[in-house]
Order: C-alpha cells, then structure tokens, then sequence
C-alpha cells in the first residue's frame, strides 16, 4: 500500500472526521433557533401585534418539535438505542438536555405575554378580560353564549369503571374537572374530562353592545371555568383545569410492504391524532393530584409536564391581528414587485427565451411562476406540462391550473409528494382530482420524498419542440410565497431544461441514472458534488489561489460536509454560513474552524433561500437549490441545485442572497463555538437591515 504524503497525515491528524466535540447537537440547536424567534416577541421594536404573531409561531414550533423529533428521541430512549449521535449524546441525555432547555423557552414566553405584551396589547384597547372583569352585561352575555353555542356541543365524559379515560386529541383543549357528589344514577364519581370540540372558536370578541372597548376578549377557558356546573347539576366542582396532550405525531409507512402508497397513507393518516403522548401542557391552578393522574393516563414523567401561566395553546392567538384589524400595529404593507423583464401583456416565454428570468420572493411576485404554468395551460402551442408538487396547499391556483390543463387535452404529469408533513391530506385530494381529469400522476419515489421544486413546459415553435423550465428553493404555495424568501428562476437554457428533464425520466419511469451535465441532483451526485466542490476550495487554498465558500441554508447538519468545511478552514479557506436553523458545526474553534463564521438572521420574513457560492479560483459557481445539508436531503430525497450560469443574474443572486446577509447588523445573530448565538455588535455603523434593503430594492 501506497504511503500518504506528509501533509495528507498532517491533515487526518487535525480533523478527526467524527469527532463528538466538533459536533453540536441537532435538536438543541432546533430550541436554540426558537430561542431567537422569542427574542423577535421581546423586541420593543418590533409593532406589537407582530410580537404577539412570533410568539405564536414559537408555540407552533415547539408543537410539531415535540411531535416529531422529541417523540423520534422518545422512541430511541424506549427501543433501548445504544448508538450515540455524531455528537456523542446519547438519547436520554439529549431528552433530559431537551427538556430543560424547552422549560426554559416556555416560561419565558408566558413571562413575556402576561408582563409584556397583554399590557401592551391592553393600552391599544386590545383586552383579554378575566372572569373578576366582567359587568354584569358582559355576564349576561357570556350566560347566555355559554348555553347558545358551547352547552349543545359539549360532551362531558365521568370518570369511572364504564367511562375509562378518552382517547385525547393530538393538541386538543380539554378540562379536568374534579368533583364531589353523587350523580343521578348515585355514582360517585370524582372526576370528568370535557373535551372542547374544534367547532369552538378559542378566543371569543364581544360585541360592541356589551365591550367598553374597541376590541375586547374573552376566552373560551373563562367562559367553561364559569359555568362548568351546569354540566354536572347536583354535583360541587372543586376545580376546572385545562391541559393539553402532544402526541407522536409522524407516519410510518413500511415502505418494502406498500403496494398502493395514497391508501397505505389514507388508512394511517386519521392514527396521526392518537399516537403515543410526548408532551403534557397543563394550567398552573391544576391541583397535584390531577397533574398526577393525568401523566399517570398518558403515560409520561415529571420531565414531560409543562405547567404554563395562561392559555395552553398560544397558537390560538394568531387570529387575533386579522379579528382587530389594526394594520398600525403590524408591520406596514407593501406592494410586491416584479422583475423589469416581466410585465403585463408580453408574451412570457419570448421573455424567458430572451433570458433568464429570476424572482426574489416576498419582495418580488411568486406571479410570474402561476403565469408561467397558467400560460402553458391555455397555449396552443404548449404540448405537455410537468411539475414537481410538495406543498400546495388546500387552495392552489396552480393545482387547479393543471386540472384544466389536463382537460384541455395537454399531457400532464404531476409528480405528488405524498409524505410532504402536515400536508398529506392536501396532496392525496389534489392527486384524486388530477387522475380524474386524466392527468398522469405518479408519486415519487418510495422511500424518497420529492422535495425538488421543478416545472418544465414543452412548446412546439417552429416546427420543433422547445423546453422552459422553472426551478425553484421554495414550494409552489402562493401563501408562503408572501412570507418566506425565495428565488425562482425561469430559463429555456437547453443545458438546465435537458438535466431538469432527465430528473422527470428518473421519477416517473424505470432504469439507471444518467449523469447530468450542469444540475446536481440528490440521492445520486448533489452529496459527492457538495463535497468535491468544497474540497476544490481546500486544494486552491494550498495552492495560494483565491478561495471562498458562502452558503445559505436552513440547515447544517451532515457530517461529511461539517468535516470538509473544517479541513477548508484548515487550509485557510474564508467560510460564511448563514444558517436559518440548525448548525451542527462548531465556528471559530482555534485549530479546527478560525476560518468559518456562522450568523442566522430572523426578522420579519422567514428566510427559506438555499444558495451555494463556491469561487472556484476565479470562475464562481452558484448554485440554487431546494435542498439543505443534511443527510435526509442528499440520500433520503430528490433534490436539485441548480446552477446559475446567466452572468447578470449571478451577480444578482451574490447581491441580493448572499451579501445582503452577509451586512446584516440589526437581524443577525451570530454563533459561538459552544453552539449558543449572540447578537453581533452594531458598533458605531449605520444600521442595515438585509430585508428592509430587499423591500425598498425590490417591491414596489
């Protein structure tokens, strides 16, 4: 065997490719990441009902946390998992680390809300009325709601050998109520459980004739704890409480065993409310004994009880800015722009055949890419559509657009990822409709999600067939397309349509993969081409050439990457990351990663963007990509980075997704090597806001 050269064992000696202490831990990270979206709720600056919505959107983070990765961390703990992390903890250390952490972030969130933002709320004529506020109107009001809309809907179930405990809903209000007395049948039963229906708004606005204010509340747990008796006449109450359940809330699909996917997944989707608990939220006036009893019924520990200071799901709050309309409250509006090259009444794929068209959404339209597929729907000219579909949503235009489409006689595929989370139910209705109409619709790859967001139109010109595609980093959902960032790029270049192209023959027919020529997509080469393009850096760095690597992400995880990043470090490659979320690397480590810094910015829009700049000795690559660097997206996923080869656009995507980031001193956070976040100091230079720059740069 072939000795390694001297600097090649320098090398292996200081990177030790697995080393636990160059690796943080992912879901600590997660928690740290929402740490800084609290900080958005704390900040005096932000207008006060948006600092109510980032609170909200904490609890809803921490909800699907707890369904999905705490209950994966749960599980490991149950089956007895001996396999540490890249990081070295081991499951129960990593639930116990989670669990302190996540106290943490709870109680500072209802600190904030109930000293914070309720009284802010309250000099803005916005209140939440406690039962010892109510007039006597407003009593007579809330009397007679209580016995309008909640009473014939309300089904309280006693607890006793006939009536077991009921099976609680994923996230679902509910009441404990203990109870003195016999009932009507002479049982003595000491405890009920009332289960809120759905049906039932969470936060009730009075109307004017009864409100001594513009706008004032009343919650629906205030209304329940008042009138509780009248649910259980002849009985004493000696106490109503809420809580909450969390429940395991992933599907498990045996992918060997699945021969239709769409039912396998209709018949587990309705099991997703009723899996094991994670997560019990109960109200701080619950009594110990019925803490007690329910962990013991859901079957979880002291380190899983979260006793909160107010409503048990804030997430409920977050219809509160449209209820008191208040626009001076919130962020000010604006228009969405568009790129020059678009605009109303040019013909969209001469555009795109003149050149490369990209958007920078919020700050620009996600408009073009609905014109862009409603367009080829109703051409002519347009022979076949295909398109990738992860998240949509309940309501699409596009989805609809296709359907016609179909109709229309065009051949359409449409590639539905079924096991998109959350939206599965969405994607399997929208996938029925497609097949009614004749569209052909397959769905993926089993045991690969389809996370690319890719369209292409064949249009016949001339007596040939021309390909447009449209690649994207974000879903094709209208909705999020006004509050995440993103890029899309609309090109007819052979080069990108042709490798676009073959991704489409992957997923929907049969036989081995060809190399692509410009695109690299995931499971098959976007991994072994992250890495060469990294290590590309390493060898110019030794060579005294100009090196560089900037990459935007939303996650940093995988350990082959981590570990090439740090030998680039080593050999004096200058590394930016501006990570949304997770980071598993460990920057500034003296002898290991000097050379890398860390920042992730949160503000307003919620940054989604992935953009991989590597300057190649001179001649930079950049690439677009729906995937992040983790390893559930380079071998578990279809991806695509897709590079921008258009000169012009190029220096428009450094401009605005990387270098804008890159100057942000009022939303950045920085990373430390022990993997907390700081705010970096603004020293005496003006202030810059990377969004606020997009705003004003791109929308209207």
């Amino acid at each position: 065997m072939a000795k390694k050269p001297k600097a090649e064992k320098a090398d292996s000696k200081r990177v030790q490719r697995h080393s636990p202490e160059h690796f943080l831990n992912r879901e600590l990270q997660v928690l740290e990441f929402n740490r800084r979206v609290l900080a958005q709720a704390e900040d005096k600056a932000v207008p006060i009902l948006e600092r109510l919505k980032f609170l909200c959107i904490v609890s809803s983070n921490l909800d699907e946390f707890f369904e999905i990765r705490v209950s994966s961390v749960k599980e490991q703990i149950k089956l007895g998992a001996a396999a540490a992390g890249p990081d070295g903890l081991m499951p129960l250390e990593v639930f116990r680390q989670v669990a302190a952490r996540a106290q943490g972030i709870v109680e500072r969130q209802y600190r904030l809300l109930n000293e914070e933002i309720f009284p802010a709320l309250a000099k803005e004529g916005i209140r939440f009325l406690r039962r010892a506020e109510w007039s006597q109107g407003q009593q007579e009001y809330i009397r007679d709601y209580f016995f309008r809309e909640m009473m014939p809907v309300l089904t309280p179930i006693g607890l006793d050998p006939a009536h077991p405990f009921p099976r609680v809903f994923n996230k679902s209000l509910n009441f404990a109520v203990e109870l003195e007395g016999r009932d009507a049948f002479g049982r003595d039963s000491r405890a009920a459980i009332v289960q809120a229906p759905r049906v039932l708004p969470r936060v009730i606005k009075l109307p004017k004739k009864v409100s001594q204010g513009p706008n004032d509340f009343i919650f629906l747990t205030s209304i329940l704890h008042q009138h509780v008796g009248e649910l259980f006449s002849g009985m004493n109450v000696l106490g109503c409480y809420q809580f909450r359940v969390t429940r395991n809330s992933d599907l498990f699909v045996e992918d060997e065993e699945v021969k239709d996917l769409r039912l396998a997944l209709q018949g587990e989707l309705p099991q997703r409310h009723f899996g094991d608990a994670v997560r019990l939220e109960v109200a701080d006036n619950m009594s110990e004994a019925m803490t007690r009893f329910l962990l013991a019924q859901c079957g979880l520990g002291g380190d899983d009880l979260y006793v909160v200071a107010g409503p048990v799901n804030l997430v409920r709050l977050m219809s509160i800015p449209e209820q008191v309309n208040r626009p001076d409250l919130e962020y000010a509006p604006f228009m969405q722009g568009l790129p020059k090259a678009v605009s109303k009444g040019r013909d969209l794929f001469a555009t795109i055949r003149r050149g490369d068209v990209l958007m920078h959404r919020p700050f620009q339209s996600f408009t073009p890419v609905i014109e862009f597929i409603r367009e080829a729907a109703r051409d002519p000219q347009v022979v076949a559509i295909k398109q990738t579909v992860y998240r949509t949503g309940t309501d699409s235009v596009i989805m609809q657009t296709l359907i016609d489409a179909a109709r229309a006689g065009k051949e359409v595929t449409v590639v539905v990822e079924l096991m998109a989370r959350f939206d599965e139910e969405a994607n399997i209705n929208w996938s029925a409709r497609l097949e009614e109409v004749g569209a052909h619709v397959v769905y993926g790859v089993v045991g690969h999600k389809t996370h690319a967001k890719m369209a292409m139109v064949v249009r016949r010109e001339e007596g040939r067939l021309v390909r447009y595609a449209h690649v994207g980093t974000g879903n094709y959902h209208p909705r999020t397309a006004r509050f995440y960032t993103d890029l899309d790029l609309l090109t007819s270049r052979e080069a990108i349509c042709a490798d676009v192209n073959e991704v489409f023959q992957q997923l929907t027919g049969l036989g081995k993969a060809t190399k692509l020529k410009h695109v690299w997509n995931a499971p098959f080469m976007l991994h072994q081409r992250t890495l060469a393009a990294i290590e590309n850096e390493t060898r110019l760095a030794k060579a005294k050439k100009p090196t560089r690597i900037i990459a935007k992400m939303n996650a940093l995880v995988d350990p082959e990457v981590i570990a090439a990043l740090y030998k680039a470090s080593q050999a004096g490659v200058k590394v930016d990351l501006i990570v949304r979320g997770v980071c598993a690397l460990r920057p500034g480590v003296k002898g290991l990663s000097e050379n890398i810094r860390v920042r992730s910015i949160v503000g307003r829009f919620l940054e989604h963007t992935r953009i991989f700049h590597f300057r190649n000795g001179g001649e930079a690559e950049v690439m677009l990509s729906s995937a992040d660097w983790m390893e559930r997206n380079f071998f578990r996923r279809i991806e695509l980075s897709v590079p921008v080869l258009d000169a012009k656009v190029r220096r428009r995507v450094i401009r605005e997704g990387l270098k804008a980031y890159l100057d942000d001193n009022t939303q950045a956070w920085e990373m430390q090597a022990d993997g907390s976040w700081k705010r970096p100091r603004r020293g005496r230079g003006k202030a810059y806001c990377a969004q606020q720059y997009l705003l004003k740069t791109l929308a209207k």
